[in-house]
């Protein structure tokens, strides 16, 4: 989950080749603002059947050195880069060789089917920067599966795996110099798939565009690896059966935010959610996959429809069986929230965060006397170390990338 990037601030409006010089030149400290560009437009050209390989539309100075930020301070908010990638598709299917453009707005009809009726996915991945200043990728060809898994769903095209993988190293290349310094953060790398076509009557839109823009972003929750503070949300449902729940479209996020914004108003970090059946099974928090922890066993909700099936998750679950632990895909309900040893959470986003409280109709639990527990700490170095290639990848996770 990973939605959370906020943009902050704007730039007077300045002729394009001023803003971008703007831009390009160093102050102290890089603010996080917004910028105005060109707007490409996103209406539909007959599309080069081809694989999308990106054509670098711009030209940029390739450069080593690392832009000029305050990488001790990097919050989960919008850092606004270089480059975007930018694809289309017409109603044959095919996807256009894709383009990376400067990163700015972008012009859609008013009519477009992901702004009237919602036909939209996204995804969301890291690069990390090793010691040596490799690139790693991790992952990144699940995203892709998990992508047209939702396309399918949402009856859309959807780039194909070796599309998606060579449009995400495209981006991160272009927009190399905002990847943080080892142990300072990642690049946030956001794929949008959506519905840019212009409809009226509800019907998939005629036309599509794959987009990714990158951020350099620090931890999700302002806690960091420190334990968070949930609530048992008892009103509201993230998902149903049936629904589109199971897949990372974008109106699965927005419907969250009126709990999550109550939740938050009374302290709490996020929200956890129950099945919308019997409201006593746990399915996941507002962006997050979750765990819990009893004696040797780690318990998690199986992936039924309802609940999003995160790539930490699965990775995490991996490396906990690679360490002798039991893993049960199963219902958990919230008496077994309630009686866990520990309980934590995953996600692109937030990689592990492990959970301080959990607050049901009153009544507050604590796990670990509100520290960090072992079992979390323990998969989420493993799990960063092997991120940040600072152990041997033994599960051939990460894709380095040629610069």
């Amino acid at each position: 989950m990973e939605p959370g990037l906020a943009s902050r601030g704007a730039l007077p409006t300045a002729p394009p080749l001023a803003r971008w010089l703007t831009r390009h030149s160093l102050s102290p400290w890089h603010k996080i603002q917004n910028h105005i560009y060109p707007m490409p437009s996103l209406s539909y050209k007959a599309p080069s059947v081809a694989k999308c390989h990106a054509s670098l539309a711009t030209n940029y100075t390739e450069t080593s050195e690392l832009v000029d930020l305050d990488w001790e301070n990097l919050g989960f908010g919008l850092v606004e880069t270089d480059f975007m990638y930018v694809a289309k598709c017409g109603p044959d299917g095919n996807f256009s060789k894709g383009e990376v453009l400067p990163f700015g707005p972008i012009a859609v009809s008013p009519s477009a089917g992901v702004l009237n009726y919602g036909q939209g996915l996204f995804e969301g991945l890291k690069a990390y920067r090793k010691t040596d200043g490799t690139i790693l990728l991790f992952r990144p060809e699940e995203n892709a599966s998990r992508m047209i898994t939702g396309a399918e769903r949402m009856c859309m095209p959807a780039p194909t795996v070796e599309q998606f993988v060579d449009a995400v190293k495209q981006t991160v290349l272009a927009n190399k110099r905002w990847v943080p310094p080892t142990g300072k953060g990642s690049l946030y790398i956001r794929p949008l798939l959506m519905g840019s076509g212009a409809v009226l009557g509800l019907a998939p839109a005629p036309e599509y565009t794959f987009i990714i823009f990158v951020s350099p972003v620090g931890n999700y929750f302002k806690e960091g690896l420190s334990p968070i503070n949930l609530i048992v949300e008892d009103k509201f449902h993230r998902a149903s059966p049936g629904g589109t729940g199971g897949v990372k479209t974008i109106g699965n996020y927005a419907s969250v935010l009126k709990a999550q914004k109550i939740a938050k108003g009374k302290g709490y970090s996020d929200v956890l959610y129950l099945d919308a059946v019997h409201d006593k099974y746990l399915e996941e928090v507002s962006s997050c996959n979750i765990f819990v922890v009893k004696d040797n066993v780690i318990s998690t909700p199986a992936i039924k429809g309802t609940i999003l099936p995160g790539i930490t998750r699965k990775s995490i679950i991996e490396v906990a069986q690679s360490k002798g632990f039991k893993v049960e895909e199963r219902l958990v309900s919230v008496d077994e929230l309630l009686n866990a040893d520990e309980v934590f959470c995953t996600g692109t986003a937030v990689v592990v965060s492990p959970v301080g409280s959990i607050t049901y109709l009153g009544k507050r639990v604590e796990y670990g006397n509100q520290g960090v527990g072992v079992v979390s700490q323990q998969l989420y170095k493993s799990l960063t170390c092997l991120q940040m290639g600072l152990v041997e990848d033994c599960m051939g996770w990460t894709v380095r990338l040629n610069q």
